[in-house]
């Protein structure tokens, strides 16, 4: 329970409850990603059964969500040199050989996407504990960045389908273990989380709308002991968002992501597209797989576009 008229004492007190600071020692870069060890890697691998893959990732072009806040737009790919150019004899090249090349420019968080530790600050304090103007700085992540994990982040995806949840619905510990019920799963140690509330589905079929930054279903700030105490190693949703919106506070901008990437360590995917594979899923009943899901090793950054696979 909290009072949704102090944000600041139910997140200090939710960070108390659930800190991971110094659980790997104090030089630790990685947060939950611990968890995913190579034996959980190698145990998620035998869940391979058919073969069939789907691709978790939205198309990155400028059709996508976003409208602009906060400088996020959505992808723009300009070609260098194309076919045209070829045929006009205009690239330099000898002997007939022609091709393409091109660019793409967006923010690294505008699509499908992971938040890396060094995304969220708690009053100045990144994971761990450590000073954020010493972690994150003009030349980027220099402790936390999103190249520490290129290489871990694939094992046991789960998949908690919740339908077509109306905007503003809140998710709680309940119903999240009401769904792992359902379909008949065990979620644990090292597993990665995709909860799907069918707001991308919706947005597709009505417009995007609002759909970047505005109301939305998502994990209530209850669920802050939830994702601590099952040890989790990542969760991602369909939303922009990840938690409920609008907030469950009078005054809030996203709190539950104050404590869960600070505190918990915990890594959150964003804008994932889930649809094919819930119907997959409801269709043979089995809602576990082979997932991976490595974010682009670029140096300092605080997120990564992501294309993830599940593959059953």
């Amino acid at each position: 329970m909290f009072s949704r008229s102090d944000p600041e004492g139910a997140i200090a007190a939710a960070a108390k409850r659930c800190s991971n600071w110094g659980r790997w020692g104090a030089d630790d870069v990685r947060g939950t990603m611990n968890f995913l060890t190579d034996e959980k890697r190698r145990q998620a691998a035998a869940l391979v059964r058919r073969g069939v893959s789907f691709s978790l990732s939205q198309s990155f072009d400028a059709n996508g969500p976003q409208k602009g806040w906060r400088r996020r737009t959505n992808p723009v790919h300009t070609m260098l040199d194309t076919g045209t150019d070829a045929a006009a004899g205009v690239q330099g090249f000898p002997h007939g050989i022609g091709g393409a090349d091109d660019v793409i420019a967006m923010p690294l968080q505008c699509s499908t996407q992971w938040d890396g530790l060094g995304h969220i600050f708690d009053h100045g304090v990144a994971w761990n504990g450590r000073p954020a103007g010493e972690v994150v700085t003009s030349l980027g992540d220099a402790v936390t960045g999103i190249e520490t994990v290129a290489d871990v982040i694939a094992g046991r995806g789960v998949l908690l389908d919740f339908g077509d949840l109306p905007d503003g619905f809140a998710i709680t510990s309940a119903h999240l273990e009401e769904r792992i019920d359902a379909h008949g799963l065990s979620v644990g140690r090292g597993d990665i989380v995709l909860v799907r509330t069918g707001q991308l589905a919706r947005a597709r079929r009505d417009g995007w709308g609002d759909y970047a930054g505005g109301p939305a279903p998502g994990l209530s700030f209850t669920t802050a002991d939830w994702l601590h105490r099952t040890e989790i190693a990542a969760i991602a949703t369909d939303t922009w968002g990840f938690e409920v919106r609008p907030n469950e506070f009078d005054d809030a901008f996203q709190p539950l992501r104050q404590v869960a990437i600070p505190h918990i360590g915990l890594f959150l995917g964003e804008m994932w597209d889930l649809d094919a594979l819930a119907a997959d899923c409801a269709a043979d009943g089995v809602h576990e797989f082979w997932l991976t899901a490595a974010p682009l090793p670029i140096t300092g950054a605080v997120g990564s576009p992501v294309n993830p696979i599940a593959v059953k």
